[in-house]
Parts: structure tokens; sequence; C-alpha cells
């Protein structure tokens, strides 16, 4: 049945022609970047008049489309909040004289931070960021932590959701504030060994992370030094410390090529100390152990990564020696060094392994954990003089387990298991791995969730997850968001494409650059692969992806929309041509080793132009489609979503309809606090399950 609702916005077509490496584009939308959108992100009511009116107007329709769903997505939000434990607390972390924790308040948005005496004792507040967030719009703790002579304690916040942060310090013996807050910063620090200086990295007038820094804890803006400067605008900084806590960290790295440098944090007035210098392709991280630096590189061919150590003195690459050789197959995620042990994290196959290595004689053992898919990380705490290891347990059916392992014993102990209070029977879901064969041949691994009493024929619907970039991997985790779904009777299923690492560095390489194309048709085999084997029928699939993952359902949708029932985009990154070719964008430089230069290189230019989203547009019968977005998004910027939905209202040729939500007070993350963040899930789900209706057609 047809629903009439008002006239859906109709964008004016403001035609720019844009000359590029002798091609040219033309761009209808362009209009709808504000060129003040470095004002914008940190102060979104900037924003230009006709931009704003445009996005409200948007914002209105998307309501009124959406309305006769309010009742469901208010079912579906209290779900998800009765999935997530409202007192809930962390497991404490040892440190010194002290056990530190976070912990929530019964309904409240954000967390306290709290440590009480280690064995036991009265519990004292450092932190409540829900008296911090009051009255706010939006509010976003990035960092929090204590100096090491647990003194001071420091966090980061986040006002506009434009990830620009003010670093506040604060004396813990008398509670008031120490020094002017730092501002401009990203969103961690790190103290010196004695606690008397801070380390952060500043954020330039175009978001870019730029300079690390330096002043006293209690000092003023006038007294801030610049301890390291990167000249590179396509390269990252980032400010860490080894878990020995014998040295702060700097790293500078993009998507291909990484370095380090070290400042011992018994003195850090010292210059810093470089590794090795960079070279294009290799990459490296550096760690503290047994009175040598670990080494995690892909040097020398290492395409899935190798452990090397190197003397203190003479870390350069020429003295690096093998620790644990490279095995293709097997990616090196991490380690954590511990005095008397080394644990390493790995990835084979999708799945995770841990392994520890003893000093004293380099035996090594693997804990025997695992389901069909699972995930497993570490969280090794404050302590780097400790035998135990606590790591978490999950799969798509079983909640997070925290373990304490005692390397030294062999003895595991359960601290804490993920309560889901409305209720949770692992025994009641089903999960599967299953494998798409790609157009090359390549497999690629499929995780699937479903109720084990439901009837695998085809009906039910089926959301289709993806990312398949950076190389980040979309790991077989357990999340309490996905059962609202579930427990309806649909399908959920993840497609481990290519530009993620799920079955290591190379899976990543093979979906980047110049082969960028594999990730979409990864997708959409995925996709055809499930309609094949059973779980799904065509036009009853809602592709959903994030941000790069928005990249991937974007163009996904262009290639078959004939697969899709709907489409989510969340934060989606599909104005990809034009955002590569803006190098004032904060991400831009620094993502040309992802995607391709399409400034200087012709080739780059024609490959990102024959799957960029936006630019691929063309008249046909496109699936219901939600796009969404955060003005003060500094990663995706508002108008690309914006531009997205205006092209593609104007090219569908079906009465689906095409909607566009612009969250006007937050950025890339959505809706801060745990839970106003759940409404925005919620109203994503009501529009999966609308969009699988086949009357889900608009007038008007």
């Amino acid at each position: 049945m047809t629903t009439k609702f008002p006239p859906p916005p109709a964008a004016d077509r403001r035609p720019v022609r844009i000359e590029q490496l002798g091609r040219v584009r033309e761009d209808d939308y362009a209009w709808l970047k504000d060129e003040n959108w470095q004002s914008v992100m940190r102060d979104p009511s900037a924003l230009r008049e006709d931009i704003a009116r445009h996005l409200r107007s948007e914002n209105a329709y998307t309501e009124a489309v959406m309305a006769d769903t309010k009742g469901l997505q208010e079912t579906l939000f209290m779900e998800m909040k009765g999935r997530i434990k409202e007192d809930d607390a962390s497991v404490p972390k040892a440190d010194g004289l002290f056990d530190y924790y976070s912990r929530y308040a019964l309904g409240a948005q954000h967390p306290i931070f709290a440590r009480r005496p280690r064995g036991g004792g009265a519990e004292e507040v450092l932190l409540d960021a829900n008296a911090l967030a009051a009255g706010k719009a939006f509010f976003h703790l990035a960092g929090a932590g204590h100096s090491p002579d647990h003194q001071m304690f420091a966090y980061a916040v986040d006002e506009q959701g434009s990830e620009y942060h003010e670093i506040h310090i604060k004396d813990l013996a008398t509670g008031a504030p120490v020094g002017e807050p730092i501002r401009s910063a990203e969103g961690g620090f790190v103290f010196c060994a004695s606690g008397e200086w801070i380390f952060w990295v500043h954020r330039d007038e175009n978001a870019r992370p730029s300079k690390v820094m330096r002043r006293r804890v209690a000092g003023e803006a006038a007294e801030e030094v610049v301890v390291y400067a990167e000249e590179d605008e396509g390269m990252f900084l980032h400010l860490d410390e080894t878990r020995s806590r014998a040295f702060i960290v700097i790293g500078v790295g993009d998507h291909e090529t990484s370095a380090a440098w070290l400042i011992p944090a018994h003195t850090p007035l010292a210059a810093p100390q470089a590794i090795e210098a960079r070279r294009k392709g290799v990459m490296y991280s550096v760690e503290h152990w047994d009175e040598r630096l670990i080494i995690l590189t892909n040097a020398d061919g290492a395409v899935d990564f190798k452990l090397m150590w190197a003397p203190l003195d003479a870390p350069q690459k020429a003295h690096w020696r093998p620790l644990a050789p490279y095995q293709p197959g097997r990616f090196i995620l991490g380690v954590a060094p511990f005095s008397e042990y080394l644990v390493r994290i790995e990835r084979v196959d999708a799945n995770h392994k841990i392994v520890i290595r003893a000093r004293s004689d380099g035996a090594e053992i693997e804990l025997p954990i695992g389901e069909e898919a699972c995930a497993l990380s570490l969280d090794p705490g404050y302590e780097y003089d400790s035998a135990v290891l606590r790591f978490v347990y999950q799969s798509p059916t079983t909640p997070r387990s925290w373990y304490d392992y005692d390397m030294a014993s062999g003895e595991r102990l359960l601290r804490k298991t993920q309560e889901v209070p409305s209720g949770h029977n692992p025994d009641d879901y089903l999960c599967r791995r299953v494998y798409a064969t790609a157009a090359d041949g390549e497999t690629i691994p499929i995780t699937i969730l479903s109720r084990r009493d439901a009837p695998l024929d085809r009906s039910a619907p089926l959301l289709l997850y993806g990312y398949g970039a950076y190389g980040i991997s979309m790991d077989a985790t357990f999340s309490v968001l996905s059962l609202s779904l579930v427990d309806r009777g649909w399908v959920w299923a993840v497609a481990h494409v290519r530009g993620g690492s799920e079955k290591g560095r190379g899976w990543f390489l093979d979906g980047r650059g110049r082969n960028k194309m594999k990730t979409f048709t990864d997708f959409i085999a995925s996709a055809e692969t499930l309609i094949a084997e059973g779980y799904a029928a065509a036009g009853n699939i809602v592709a959903f992806g994030g941000s790069a993952g928005g990249l991937l359902v974007g163009a996904a949708v262009n290639l078959r929309p004939d697969l899709w029932a709907g489409v989510v985009g969340a934060v989606p990154f599909v104005d990809a041509l034009n955002t590569m070719s803006d190098a004032s964008l904060p991400l831009t430089p620094p993502e040309w080793p992802e995607w391709g230069d399409p400034l200087t290189d012709p080739d780059a230019y024609d490959c990102i132009a024959s799957y960029s989203p936006y630019d691929n547009v063309r008249p046909c019968a496109y699936p219901a489609i939600l796009a969404t977005g955060g003005l003060s998004d500094p990663r995706v910027t508002y108008w690309e979503p914006a531009k997205w939905v205006a092209k593609l209202r104007a090219a569908t040729t079906s009465r689906r309809p095409v909607l566009l939500k612009i969250n006007m007070t937050a950025g890339h993350q959505g809706s801060s606090g745990r839970f106003e963040s759940l409404k925005e899930v919620a109203f994503e789900y009501a529009f999966a399950m609308k969009a699988v209706d086949p009357a889900f057609v608009v007038e008007g």
C-alpha cells in the first residue's frame, strides 16, 4: 500500500564543472559543502543557512516517512537497553597500592572512574563524567587515566563531535584543577614516569594530528613545547608508552609506512630517539621487554608480520634479530610484554590465537580456546611485573567473558561474564561459518547468526553487514544489538570481504588501491552465496555498512540494485572521488595510500571514479536507502551522505524511499552516551524492517 507523505526535498542543482588530469566531471550538489567547513567543525551553528535549511528539511521528511515506526523504535530501544546492565562495572585493574576501575550508576549515560585500596577498602571517585556532561547536547569522554605516582588524573573531552579535545588535569588529593586545560588535542595523553610532565598530540586547523607537545602538568599554555612536528601531511601521529612504562613512544605512519621514536619516561626532556628511518611500504611498532626492544614489522616481505628484537643502544634495522619468524597466513596483531613473559595475539583464517612465550627458556604455549567463529582480545592491565594475563573471550552466541590466566601455574580464573539482564541463552542461537567463492577463486568467510529454531528456507529477511577497509577486521563478537533482529526471525550475516585483514594482511592488500573493486564484488558474491545456500532470497536482503562500510554498500547497490530490499549507509564514505581530491580535508592525504591519489595519478583517478558511489549513481530501480551523518564529523563529512541522497532521489526509477538523517549536534560516532546511541540503532533497524516490506513505497 502506497503511503502519502509531503513531497521529498529536492536539492537545487547548481552544476560545478571539475577538470582534473584531463578528465571532466560535473557535480550538481557541490554547494552542500560549506566553504567554511573548518568553522562548522568547531561550531555547528556556523553552518551556512541555505545548507542548514536543506538538512532540516531532509530530517523532517525522514521523520515523516518513519513516523509509523515510533512505537517499534521505542520497543527496539527498550529491548536493547534491557540487555545492558545499567549499573555495570569493569573488572578492577591493579596498579601499585590501588585497584582502578570504571562503573556506571543505575541508568547513567556516562562512566564513573574510581579506585580503592588494593585488596579492599573505601571507594574513591576520581571522575564522574555524568556531572561533566550535564546540560550538554553532546559529550564524549575520549580518554582518562591516572599519573604513575597516583597523584593526578587527566581526561579528554569533546563537546561537539569534531574530535577536537580539551585535556583537563585534576589533583586527586584536593579535587582541584591543575594548570590550564590543553586545547585542540587528540583524545590521548601520556604522563612521564614522575608524573611531572604530560605529553599529547595537537590537532591543527584542518583537524590533523600534526605535533607532539609537552608541558609541565601544572603549566600554562605559554609553556607548551613542541617535541616532534610532522611535516608530511599524509602521516598520522599517535602517542603511547611501552607496557614497561620505561619509554614514551611517538608513532608516525599511514596505511603502509610507519616509524617510531622513543623518549625515556624517566628523562622526559630528552630528545626523541629514532628507531629506524621510515621507508615506504615498511611498517613497524616497538615494545620493550627483557632489556631489549621488540619490533613487530612487515620488513623484508613479511606480509603478515614477524617479531624481531634489537638492543636498546642499537635499535636500527641492521641490528634486528628474529624472535617469531614470518609465517604466511599467521597475522601477528600485537604483543603484550610482562617481565617474565611475552604474549602475542594472532589471527588465522578469521579467528584469534593467544601465544605465550617464557623469558626463561623461550618455550611457547597456545591457549586452547575456540568455537567455529569467536574472538579474543587482550586486556593486560597496568602492571608489567606480573604473571597474570587478562583476556576477553566472546562469540556471536556467547557474551564476553573476562579471564585471568596465571602464566606461571596455568590456572585460569573467570573474573566476569557479561550480564544480559533481560536474559540470554547461547543455546537458543546458532553461529555458522560459510564461504563464498569470488570470481577469481578466492574464498570469502561469512559469519552467520540465527535462532536455532528458525527455519532456513529463504523466507527470513537477512541483514548483511560489511566493512572491508584499512585492514580492519569484523571479528566474530557478541552484540546485544543484533539480537533484536535475530529474535524476530532475521538472519544476521557478516561478510569478511577483502580490504579487511581477517585472512591476514594480504587480505587487506588485495582489497585496496587498484584492487578495491574486489571488496565490492566479494560482498556481492557473499550475498549470492547466502541466496544459493538457502539463507535468503534476492530482494529480501538489507545491506548495512558504516563509514568505509558505507562506501562498500554504496558501491554494491550501484552494481547490483536487484539484490537488496534496503541499504543502510551509516556516516557513509560515498563521495570518494571528490573527497580524495580535496587535500584540505583532515583524512585525505593520509588516505592516499589506501585509495590512491586522484590529484596526481590518472590511474588512481580512473579507479576511484569506477566505484565511487556518488559518481556512479544511475537511473535504475534503487531499493529503499537510508543515509545518516553527523554535522561536525571530521572523518566522513556531512555533505557526503547529503549529496548522495540528493543524487539518488533524482535518479531512482522505483518508488522506494531514499532518506537522509543528519545529527545536527554530533560527529562520526553519533549521539553521545551509552543509551542515546541505542536510539540511532533502533531507528536504523526500524528502517531495515520496513525496507523488507514490498509495500514500503512513497509518493508525494
